[in-house]
């Protein structure tokens, strides 16, 4: 059986005012890639936040890597890779030396540093902006440098929250290349998004958050998939 690698059981977080998740179920398997797709305001956000450990839920549980979040340590956290509101990088340093720290802080061994700094550069082809201080980067090559930090360490599990906002046509189809890639070596990702074309390209599996619940999923090779959604969110909101 494929190892599940993050499960949300029954999972309720309320924000003061009502807004919020609840009831959530939702697995990713390890080669699994999951995309949670639905309108701003829907509640992917709180979920990423709730998987990170960043919001911490009200009821029901979240596990990851086999660990529940509560008590998660470094070395669970050492095999995530998250991408949540934007990059997480220092302005003043270099992307390479920014890239040297994000590697640092999830484990990989300091000699083991600069070949997996230089594949990531490669990878996501930021290898010429290598020496450049990061506030001297566009904002796509910026959202490149924090994708590549999520990265970098290999992570068994990626969580990455509307990765591609910032990232031009050719920004996306790299990014989409190094997911599948990860997916083909058994990396499971939770990638949430609101666009429909770019997440059907990579999903296996696509469930769609409306109003704070899960309200049904899609398929990813569907015809009309927009409409699909669009009728699942009309009738969570109307009922």
């Amino acid at each position: 059986m494929t190892e599940t690698l993050l499960r949300l059981d029954g999972v309720g977080y309320t924000y003061p005012g009502g807004a919020g998740i609840r009831g959530v179920d939702l697995a990713v398997r390890a080669g699994e890639v999951h995309a949670l797709v639905g309108l701003n305001g829907a509640g992917k956000s709180t979920l990423m936040k709730l998987v990170l450990g960043m919001l911490r839920p009200q009821a029901g549980s979240v596990e990851v890597l086999g660990a529940e979040v509560r008590a998660a340590g470094p070395e669970v956290w050492a095999g995530v890779g998250a991408f949540v509101e934007h990059p997480l990088t220092y302005g003043e340093l270099d992307s390479t030396t920014n890239l040297e720290l994000a590697a640092r802080m999830h484990g990989i061994a300091r000699g083991d540093v600069p070949a997996a700094v230089g594949d990531v550069l490669d990878e996501l082809d930021l290898a010429r902006y290598a020496r450049v201080k990061v506030r001297r980067l566009s904002a796509g090559n910026a959202q490149r440098l924090g994708l590549a930090a999520v990265l970098a360490h290999g992570p068994r599990l990626l969580v990455l929250d509307e990765p591609t906002t910032a990232l031009d046509p050719a920004g996306i189809i790299t990014l989409r290349e190094a997911i599948l890639r990860r997916a083909a070596a058994g990396t499971g990702a939770l990638v949430s998004s609101h666009h429909l074309d770019e997440v059907a390209r990579i999903a296996d599996r696509i469930s769609v958050i409306a109003e704070g619940r899960l309200v049904g999923e899609l398929d990813p090779g569907g015809v009309d998939i927009e409409r699909a959604f669009f009728a699942k969110v009309h009738e969570a909101v109307t009922a």
